[in-house]
């Protein structure tokens, strides 16, 4: 089986950048070249995705732009959180409402992601259709972060998520079912809520990554990459 959508996660306001975020959003500063949302869509597409849909807030005018100046042989629409910023759960309903699909990659531009991870996400999209998970995250060891000062968000064990040894981070890539979120309404809320109460009931799952994982930390783990 296959997953169809992606969403990327960009309305966030990159604070932890200022003051380079102020008049670029986060999603669209470069890394080796590229912003770090066109090597996310260049992953995405590697994937066989058909449409992508792209959340936005802040600076949102900066994202028509870049779409425009890009030819994607992919179908990418973006949708406006509104007047309020929703956070990551009120996000991704929001985008999940303007789709007919059941299943949906989640993508968050703050990590770069390369053409290595195609595999990997391509293995995990097999074990989430054949164990019939609702939730599904790409987790990496801390060991394996650029940033040596992250912490861990989960502990790991028979593919389940826990929240006890804490070794693993979340990459920012999960896939889910639109029926995790079935009950909310629409307004901001964290998807943290959303995986804790999945967690609780033994519902979370993950799936590990043995790749070096970097991800945008702040503006001084973003100066480091520019080094690579």
């Amino acid at each position: 089986m296959k997953i169809n959508t992606a969403l990327i996660l960009c309305a966030g306001f990159g604070k932890r950048l200022n003051p380079i975020t102020l008049d670029t959003p986060k999603p669209l500063l470069k890394v080796n070249g590229l912003t770090l949302l066109d090597q996310c869509i260049r992953v995405i597409i590697n994937l066989g995705v058909k449409k992508v849909l792209i959340n936005t807030f802040f600076l949102k005018e900066k994202f028509y732009e870049f779409l425009k100046n890009h030819n994607y042989k992919v179908d990418i629409e973006i949708i406006e959180d509104g007047n309020t910023l929703l956070d990551t759960g009120g996000g991704i309903l929001n985008l999940i409402n303007k789709s007919n699909e059941e299943n949906f990659l989640v993508f968050n531009p703050d990590t770069i992601w390369n053409k290595e991870y195609i595999e990997e996400i391509n293995v995990m999209i097999d074990l989430y259709f054949s164990k019939k998970i609702k939730n599904l995250l790409l987790l990496a060891d801390k060991d394996l972060s650029f940033d040596k000062g992250m912490l861990g968000d989960f502990g790991l064990k028979n593919d389940l998520i826990n929240l006890k040894d804490k070794r693993y981070i979340y990459t920012g890539c999960q896939i889910l079912n639109k029926s995790i979120v079935a009950n909310e309404k629409l307004h901001k809320f964290s998807i943290t809520q959303i995986w804790h109460d999945l967690i609780n009931n033994n519902q979370l799952y993950g799936f590990q990554s043995k790749l070096k994982f970097y991800h945008t930390t702040n503006l001084d783990i973003f100066k480091k990459l520019q080094d690579l």
